[in-house]
């Protein structure tokens, strides 16, 4: 059986040098078939035989020390997936929508220690976006607009990372904790076949300070991947789901490939894959594609 072993840097502060990837090499039971995916930032090394993977993985992570290097194991056959599902708030996009709705009034600071700690996993996620809903009451509905313009910014490689997979067949489905008011601009943006998320209500051009029931948390994200999979006739092994909450758990582990992306330290221990350096590319360069193989659009 081969296993490979992929190590990822940030494309704005390429690490994976060929000292590093010597380094590695040492470190493995056979001496690696090595190919590079993207000159210093990302290479496979394909090994043949039994592997150990948490073992081999935890090895190279102390070997690394603080080497801003991301590193996955995994069996060479079923790297390519076929769904992507995926997460909006601090994964898709740098930011957390409704906290930046909340610093138009004034409020940012109070929401995001509510946001913080739901996405933790300290306090359940439905409870608090409605004690946040309740406190954006009275927001004139003209403020979306100007947040998403003004205050929210795209992660980078996520249009990457969208393209190269429908391009090759793959379908992509956003899925948040967060608000239809945003996911459907960002889902257009980015190139999703489809988004969900929770519903704002309002009353006069102004927010109500409610949100529609039920809302949509951990279960409904994972029932939107187990919908999609009979849908698409698409097995879990083949599904690729990322994010960075403790609302994401649920998909991230139920998917063939979890991801927890610069996430929270309980999503970080339960996720199969930890992205804590490279951007959103990373998903791509784990899946076995080479820079060159991006969709360009």
């Amino acid at each position: 059986m081969s296993f490979v072993v992929t190590l990822i840097s940030n494309p704005a502060k390429p690490a994976v040098t060929e000292d590093l990837v010597e380094k590695v090499s040492a470190l493995l039971p056979t001496t690696p078939q090595v190919k590079v995916l993207n000159p210093h930032i990302a290479v496979d090394l394909t090994i043949e035989g039994h592997a150990e993977p948490e073992e081999l993985e935890s090895s190279i992570r102390t070997n690394l020390a603080d080497a801003p290097v991301d590193v996955f194991i995994q069996p060479q056959n079923g790297r390519r997936k076929k769904l992507l599902i995926a997460d909006m708030d601090s994964t898709m996009i740098q930011q957390e929508c409704i906290d930046e709705l909340a610093a138009e009034l004034g409020l940012k600071e109070k929401i995001s220690e509510i946001t913080e700690s739901a996405m933790r996993g300290e306090i359940e996620f439905e409870p608090a976006l409605r004690q946040r809903v309740a406190l954006l009451k009275g927001l004139g509905t003209e403020v979306i607009g100007k947040t998403i313009e003004n205050r929210i910014t795209l992660t980078p490689g996520g249009r990457e990372l969208v393209q190269t997979m429908k391009a090759n067949g793959g379908y992509a489905a956003l899925v948040s904790g967060g608000f239809t008011s945003f996911t459907q601009k960002i889902a257009e943006i980015i190139g999703f076949d489809e988004n969900k998320a929770n519903i704002l209500l309002e009353a006069e051009a102004k927010l109500s300070g409610e949100v529609a029931e039920p809302i949509l948390g951990k279960q409904a994200k994972l029932d939107r991947l187990t919908e999609l999979t009979e849908e698409k006739s698409i097995a879990l092994e083949d599904v690729i789901a990322v994010g960075d909450g403790a609302n994401d758990l649920a998909m991230i582990c139920a998917a063939g490939l979890g991801v927890a992306f610069h996430a929270k330290p309980k999503v970080a221990a339960e996720a199969r894959a930890k992205i804590n350096y490279g951007d959103l590319t990373a998903l791509l360069y784990i899946q076995g594609y080479s820079h060159d193989e991006f969709a360009k659009n």
